[in-house]
């Protein structure tokens, strides 16, 4: 079971210089209609080449203010006013400023079993497939979950 067996070949992908507004609304679009929703996607440059990747994570973590863990403690901070603040901010940031810069990836005959493990390892939800630098399809991990579920299955003693 190789990823070319499973990868979705349907995939949506952003560029470096959209906006994290635009990237938001890629997200919700990219969702609308799908059994699952989609929390990142691949980032390509004008040739169709993997640069990198954008996740749901990524922005929360651009979002998330450094000094959270103070909220409680200054009666001064008005947290509301910091989140405005910082959601306002980021209609200018772009995708190239706060994505993945580390990108594992697969090639289409990766084993179903080293895409788990890679996924496992790294704490990874969604793997690249390229194949000569080109973005050929993406693995998700609750695709390699169910695969796996259903190879054990269909082996169960009967």
């Amino acid at each position: 079971m190789l990823a070319s067996d499973f990868m979705d070949t349907r995939f949506n992908v952003l560029h470096p210089q959209q906006t994290i507004a635009e990237a938001v609304s890629a997200f919700q679009e990219a969702s609308a209609g799908e059994k699952k929703k989609i929390f990142g996607m691949m980032v390509t440059d004008d040739d169709d080449r993997l640069v990198d990747m954008l996740s749901m994570y990524d922005i929360l973590n651009f979002v998330q203010p450094k000094h959270v863990a103070i909220f409680g403690e200054m009666e001064d901070l008005d947290p509301a006013q910091i989140y405005r603040d910082r959601l306002q901010t980021i209609r200018s940031i772009l995708v190239d400023d706060i994505m993945t810069t580390e990108v594992v990836t697969v090639r289409p005959d990766t084993h179903l079993m080293v895409i788990a493990e890679i996924m496992i390892k790294k704490h990874i939800r969604r793997l690249p497939v390229v194949e000569d630098r080109a973005v050929v399809g993406i693995v998700y991990v609750s695709d390699v979950f169910y695969r796996l579920m259903t190879l054990f299955s269909s082996h169960k003693e009967a």
